[in-house]
């Protein structure tokens, strides 16, 4: 008998992990491979071919071990990564131990939480509160010996409801008047007016749609892809009742509808069985709409919940070409077929020969048909865990689980559906109660075994938070191109930055319905080192001080190629310079983008001369400028986001005429090379290459006119409050000379200042 180790492996936490992971995936079902199951302690102790798979009480002759440690026979487990030693010991340890398997299937028994299908109205508890949801939370917090406590004082609030409603801070001025109005109502009023500014309410919370529903802005994936973000945002600003966004999802029949939800489930392609696009389509409408998961059951039964393979296959048959697909467990077909059906049967049938269209509208049924309650109670779930940083239920992919208080997640939900499936309904519900204005509490790193309502967590700002709220307190908003001009957008109408993926924002190939709430060490680095943010600070610090020179208008702008050329033909007169430049327009892989300068001419009353002859191309800033003669005979081939330099000063050269192209090599979808060319007589703003139509987001801010001002405005605007006398006395040492003179308004200074506010912890989290 192999020695027993110190500590006893405990089962459900150590060893069933590793068998349902490792073990199961394959060893499981009607035909596991050579007989071998691990569904329970009898199917393994009666083995397959080559016997049990373990013998209690002998980790050294136990077939189990021998195989992990590839001491007979072929390494197990077959594919990933070897166990590790760790996970050995414990195999060992728990096999020494007389391999105890405790009866997992009797012990849930004994679990009474089953999470019904059905919608349920619970009664509303009786007290004074206003908000049933505050009844619901007093008669919980007083079962638990507590009682609400006194609300965060209005400038807290007004900062928390702004971030959660428009995802920017109140001016200084805003929340000034919020304080000093006496109203009792106020802080309903102020969440009613939050909620009436539609576009800033669905510029903030698109971020969280586009999360949850795999859509992105300038992306573009192996297969088909398309956006939806029309259509999202005109449903978030319409304020589109959520059972009708849900069916116009999943089954898009009209002109405007987004069929891209569908078509973009595919993820770079076909990578197995249990990844195919329809198959992609089941997993992701359960995990969005009814917070299941069907990852692990699309490969074989899940070891992580009650949901069998035949059932995914069932609701990827909704979405399949074909309404019959073949049952393919771990990869190996079982030679059965499957044929549509719903996850809940009670709920209705799908013919077996369905059309494709049919069998559509049959799911946008399934998903909105009011019997279906867990559609419902997933989205208020949700809607709580982003506003009070934890859920009703947690995770929130697992419905199944228990909730924190049953009664108060069935009533939200059914009064949601009561109200129309109102979105903005429910979001002032949950922000005008007594429970969202509790103090915000910090989480620890492990979370507690028995969760306890004490009031919303402190939440980290998401990446459009950070950048929209820079952008909003110095003017420096980013510029996105509308034809021969630009607008000025928030952060997520942009292709995620550097800064923005290292603060969280996510790739969208797959479906992300929380973001991590922790620090990381790359964020720590990008905030610190990283360009996006460094350049953002200079012009945004120029900016508020009203130094920021305006951008010169360019001379010529080929509008967005994506093949073939564009002409031009230039007055130059009185020029000293030209900047020509190859702008990236969004290409899938800029570096593989060949595009540049055809037959290029200047010319004037002492004649003409071809660019790709010009002795004094330069380089700028420090960027490689290849000339390649051969390739159409006068042409100059640059590197996307280049600036051609050329000094014409005394040359008499009066007009530039030529043409600009993308090469046919750049038209793979690999690539999809996307070129936009600019000529400028004056040295360009790399921010400002189009003429800005239109208003900021916010109304731009005045430039600060002294030191007192600049550290009082900021304070105001990014932490919602005033420095107290010792951060007053710190913050005017930004500003402070080698001198010992007044104290003045450098831009380094207010680069470093600014910079020194966005890492404070009172702006990077919501309190």
């Amino acid at each position: 008998m192999g020695a027993p180790a110190a500590t006893a492996a405990d089962f459900a936490t150590e060893i069933h992990p590793i068998l349902a992971a490792r073990c199961a995936p394959c060893h499981n079902g009607d035909k596991p491979p050579n007989g071998l199951s691990f569904a329970s302690r009898e199917t393994a102790l009666k083995g397959g071919t080559s016997g049990p798979a373990f013998k209690p009480g002998d980790s050294k002759g136990s077939l189990m071990i021998l195989k992990v440690t590839h001491q007979k026979g072929s390494l197990m487990p077959p594919i990933g990564e070897p166990l590790t030693s760790e996970q050995i010991a414990l195999l060992k340890t728990w096999i020494d131990e007389g391999a105890p398997w405790p009866d997992t299937q009797a012990a849930s028994a004994t679990n009474t939480w089953v999470a019904p299908i059905a919608p349920r109205i619970p009664a509303v508890p009786a007290g004074e509160e206003s908000n049933p949801i505050d009844r619901f939370v007093a008669a919980y917090l007083a079962k638990n010996n507590s009682e609400f406590p006194q609300p965060v004082p209005d400038a807290v609030f007004a900062r928390r409801v702004y971030f959660d409603v428009w995802g920017i801070p109140p001016a200084a001025a805003q929340l000034q008047q919020f304080v000093d109005d006496r109203d009792p109502k106020k802080r309903e009023h102020l969440v009613d007016f939050l909620l009436s500014e539609r576009q800033m309410y669905a510029g903030h919370w698109i971020s969280w749609w586009n999360d949850l529903l795999r859509n992105d802005m300038g992306v573009n994936y192996q297969g088909d892809r398309k956006s939806i973000t029309p259509w999202l945002l005109d449903a978030l600003e319409k304020n589109m009742p959520y059972d009708r966004m849900v069916s116009a999802l999943l089954n898009p029949t009209g002109k405007d509808d987004p069929d891209g939800f569908l078509i973009g489930v595919n993820w770079r392609g076909t990578v197995n069985a249990s990844q195919t696009p329809y198959m992609q389509a089941a997993q992701n409408t359960g995990q969005v709409f009814l917070g299941i998961n069907l990852k692990c059951a699309s490969c074989h039964d899940s070891f992580v919940n009650r949901y069998k393979l035949r059932e995914s296959y069932g609701m990827a048959a909704l979405f399949s070409p074909e309404p019959k697909l073949e049952l393919v467990r771990c990869d190996v077909k079982q030679g059965t077929f499957v044929t549509p059906h719903l996850l809940y049967p009670e709920l209705g049938t799908v013919p077996e020969n369905a059309s494709l269209a049919e069998r559509h509208a049959a799911a946008a049924r399934f998903f909105t048909d009011p019997r279906n309650g867990r559609v419902p109670r997933t989205i208020v779930n949700r809607y709580w865990q982003k506003l009070f940083g934890r859920g009703l239920v947690e995770p929130v992919d697992d419905m199944d689980s228990r909730p924190w208080n049953p009664d108060l997640l069935d009533w939200l939900a059914s009064d949601f559906s009561a109200h129309g499936n109102d979105l903005q309904y429910l979001l002032r519900e949950l922000l005008t109660s007594k429970a969202y204005q509790m103090p915000a509490i910090v989480t620890t790193e492990h979370a507690e075994k028995t969760y306890v309502f004490r009031g919303p967590f402190v939440r980290r700002l998401s990446a459009e938070q950070f950048a929209d709220t820079l952008a909003a307190v110095t003017g420096e908003w980013h510029t996105q191109q509308e034809g021969k001009e630009a607008r000025l957008v928030r952060d997520w109408e942009l292709k995620s930055s550097p800064l923005s993926l290292a603060l969280g924002r996510p790739i969208r190939d797959q479906v992300f319905t929380t973001r991590d709430n922790h620090a990381t060490t790359f964020q720590a680095l990008e905030l610190v080192n990283g360009s996006t943010l460094e350049d953002t600070l200079r012009r945004g610090s120029l900016r508020l001080l009203g130094q920021l020179p305006p951008a010169p208008a360019n001379l010529f702008d080929s509008g967005v190629l994506t093949h073939g050329t564009a002409s031009f033909d230039i007055d130059i007169s009185g020029a000293k310079r030209l900047w020509l430049l190859t702008q990236d327009a969004g290409s899938y892989d800029p570096s593989r983008t060949i595009a540049g300068w055809s037959d290029v001419e200047l010319s004037g009353p002492n004649g003409s001369k071809k660019l790709a002859d010009l002795a004094t191309v330069s380089k700028f800033d420090q960027q490689m400028i290849t000339s390649d003669k051969a390739s159409v005979g006068n042409s100059v081939t640059t590197p996307l986001n280049t600036k051609l330099v050329f000094p014409i000063e005394g040359l008499g050269f009066t007009r530039i005429r030529g043409r600009v192209a993308i090469d046919d090599r750049s038209n793979p979808s690999d690539i999809a090379g996307a070129v936009r060319f600019f000529v400028f007589s004056a040295e360009p703003d790399p921010e400002r290459l189009m003429k800005v139509e239109g208003d900021a987001p916010v109304p731009l801010p005045s430039p600060v006119g002294d030191v007192d001002e600049a550290i009082q405005r900021l304070y105001l605007d990014l932490l919602s409050r005033a420095p107290s006398p010792e951060e007053l006395q710190i913050a005017k040492q930004f500003f402070a000379s080698d001198t010992n003179s007044k104290p003045n308004l450098e831009p380094a200074a207010m680069d470093d200042f600014l910079w020194s506010m966005l890492l404070h912890p009172d702006f990077q989290y919501v309190y």
